[in-house]
């Protein structure tokens, strides 16, 4: 497995313990990851430019969960603010983009190192 640099949020035995043994579960878990993960930062990102507070929570909502899965507690209590604080209108934006900047810096680490485990579990396949 790739090393994982102490700044990551990124633990990853949930994942290999329910997978069991299987790399193709993980390369299809990891590549349905690195496929939505994007597309729901966009989405938030998108709703906070908008100050859409109620599509930004409802996103953030839609994400929180994976980031359980993949072991990521840090970005999911980074999140988890997001949410809350997108819930109560965001009283003050600026927080709201920090703690969801935060999670787009951890975040962007993880994709990198969940790609590269991917792709040596594809060539092991």
């Amino acid at each position: 497995m790739s090393s994982i640099s102490p700044n990551q949020d990124l633990d990853l035995s949930f994942l290999y313990e329910i997978a069991d043994g299987s790399d193709e579960f993980i390369v299809e878990s990891i590549a349905m990851f690195l496929q939505q993960t994007p597309e729901l930062l966009e989405s938030i990102s998108t709703a906070i430019d908008a100050k859409d507070w109620q599509a930004t929570a409802a996103a953030a909502h839609k994400l929180k969960p994976n980031l359980g899965f993949f072991g990521m507690p840090n970005s999911q209590a980074l999140l988890q603010d997001v949410e809350i604080l997108s819930k109560g209108g965001a009283q003050n934006p600026a927080e709201v983009i920090e703690k969801f900047e935060q999670v787009q810096q951890l975040l962007a680490e993880n994709l990198i190192t969940l790609e590269q485990i991917k792709q040596e579990k594809e060539a092991g396949l």
